[in-house]
């Protein structure tokens, strides 16, 4: 990195927390912290949900995902508009209406105390191991690439997020995700045509494209109902649909966001706003990924994105025969660059038979640098048990460091700390809400004055920022970081989910019956996701269906005990 990096990239960083502390000052009392002030605006809403979903797993993970596997990911998003619609119409009235701070709050109105106690401890467990991994995620893969500590890059992280939060509340959060998102759109949209200037002049845009699908990058639509692919049509809208209508209507990270509109209606467009953006911001994302995949078609990828294994290994007992891989790769890839090349530029003069062959021919090759590539990590991983062999969240990171001119790599670092900061500041603030609201303030015998709830909001957001930064240390990359905070929110987003239509539509089960369910529940969805019985999608909609029929089973049986009335 040249000096002029460094100074876009602290410069960013620095506004961005200055400008937090200081248009959030003067909040007096903790419904101007939590709330931050209820005056926000739609865009200001849409923006906000957008922020707070857009981690930097997202700008890390995403391309990695798309370079490896292709668009098939964005079927995973299929079901958000759904959601955004449904949300609109049923849990934004409510929750207006009751003037809750947060959605565990009508739990108790509904059911009793118990049962909104363990939703928000639900909540905690699973949105606290979240806030751990978003800071993780840019810090492990800066570490690794550009050779810093990876212990410093953590807390430093931890702690800038953590003074604006801490210092502004909820609206701290929402006045920097703004300018967050303005980094983070400005930073793609760049890096997207950066990597189209960089591809042969003979290949554009509708070339690379072509190139893509030959790799099998361009498969967008799965119509199968196989439950061992992931992605598919069905998984996306269906399962989709039950994890964005639980993630949003039912976490507190970003009920708080359109929970600060003035009114429903200004919380209802941010979110409608948030539904017609998502899908394609996601699928340019990838697109990204997959441009990144075209550009090593013709240039050199190194056989192993994760610089830090690749020197554990070349260290080791199996240095000769990672060389000699690094070598077969060189060949093989050698060989992609003129066939991508001939392609490109004869295209238009092959017949079907030659465009064939010239498929057949890529796929060959494709395999070949796949089953290299495999071999490379198992090296790795037969060197140190401890090195990432895993590089799919290495890939885009690589590219911008070894590829984009002066100035650039400050500006998409300064993109990957600002969807850090921006995801992990609302899960902080969410969290310490949610501690206050639902457990401290509902569970204290005395009432405090309002000064004394202030603070202890405050503190719960730095008790909160230090849980997640020593999480922080302890999270591993899994498989990849975007479906590890997805497998999370999964394997919980189905139980709450259903509670809260429980709740809203079927009056007749009480709150002993939906207690007793969700604890039923959780536990068979802990064991299904252990013996990986079904895509994680799927969870989403196994834990609902179950909470709601164990729950509406066990009324049932049990009717005429004595739960308590219900409003």
């Amino acid at each position: 990195m040249q000096l002029i990096d460094w100074i876009i990239l602290t410069g960013t960083i620095a506004f961005i927390v200055w400008y937090g502390v200081y248009k959030s000052q003067g909040s007096k009392n903790v419904k101007d912290y939590i709330g931050g002030g209820k005056n926000a605006k739609w865009w200001t809403i849409g923006l906000s949900v957008m922020a707070t979903q857009a981690s930097a797993i997202t700008f890390l993970s995403t391309p990695g995902q798309a370079y490896h596997d292709g668009m098939g990911f964005v079927q995973f998003y299929f079901g958000l508009p759904i959601a955004m619609v449904i949300i609109c119409m049923v849990f934004i009235p409510i929750y207006h209406r009751l003037k809750v701070y947060t959605a565990y709050e009508y739990l108790e109105s509904r059911f009793d105390r118990k049962t909104r106690t363990l939703t928000a401890i639900l909540f905690l467990i699973q949105r606290g191991l979240a806030a751990g991994i978003t800071i993780f995620a840019p810090a492990i893969v800066l570490s690794a690439v550009l050779g810093w500590n990876l212990t410093y890059l953590t807390v430093i992280i931890g702690i800038l997020v953590i003074i604006y939060t801490v210092s502004g509340g909820t609206k701290a959060v929402s006045v920097t995700h703004k300018q967050q998102m303005a980094v983070i759109l400005t930073g793609m949209i760049v890096a997207f045509f950066l990597i189209l200037s960089y591809l042969p002049d003979t290949v554009s845009f509708t070339n690379a494209l072509e190139i893509a699908g030959n790799g099998g990058k361009m498969d967008i639509l799965d119509y199968s109902f196989d439950l061992n692919n992931r992605y598919t049509l069905w998984s996306g809208l269906i399962g989709g649909s039950f994890l964005a209508l639980s993630y949003f209507g039912t976490d507190q990270s970003q009920v708080q966001r359109y929970l600060s509109g003035g009114t429903v209606r200004e919380s209802q467009m941010g979110m409608i706003f948030n539904g017609l953006l998502k899908v394609p911001l996601q699928f340019f994302i990838l697109l990204v990924g997959v441009m990144v995949f075209v550009f090593y078609q013709f240039n050199n990828a190194p056989l192993n994105f994760n610089p830090a294994a690749t020197e554990t290994v070349l260290n080791s007992n199996y240095s000769n025969q990672y060389e000699d891989l690094m070598l077969e790769h060189e060949q093989i890839q050698a060989e992609k660059h003129d066939l991508s090349l001939n392609f490109s530029k004869d295209k238009e003069n092959l017949n079907d038979s030659q465009i064939a062959e010239y498929q057949e021919e890529y796929v060959r090759l494709d395999n070949e640098e796949m089953r290299i590539r495999e071999e490379g990590r198992m090296l790795i991983d037969a060197s140190d048990e401890e090195a990432e062999s895993n590089d799919k969240d290495y890939v885009f990171i690589h590219f911008i460091l070894t590829n984009f001119p002066k100035g650039f790599i400050g500006l998409l670092l300064a993109v990957i700390l600002s969807a850090a900061m921006s995801s992990t500041a609302s899960e902080l603030n969410a969290l310490a809400t949610t501690t206050v609201i639902d457990l401290y303030k509902r569970n204290h015998k005395k009432e405090k004055s309002e000064e004394h709830y202030l603070a202890a909001s405050k503190w719960f957001t730095l008790m909160w920022g230090l849980i997640a930064i020593a999480f922080a240390s302890l999270a591993d990359l899994f498989d990849n970081l975007i479906q590890l905070v997805n497998i999370i929110g999964s394997i919980f987003y189905g139980n709450v989910l259903g509670i809260f239509l429980l709740a809203f539509f079927i009056k007749y089960v009480k709150s002993n019956a939906v207690f007793i369910a969700a604890l039923i529940t959780q536990a068979i969805v802990l064991i299904v996701f252990k013996f990986d019985l079904m895509p994680y999608l799927w969870l989403n909609v196994l834990g609902c269906v179950l909470v709601v029929g164990i729950a509406y089973f066990i009324q049932f049986f049990t009717n005429g005990n004595s739960d308590l009335e219900t409003t």
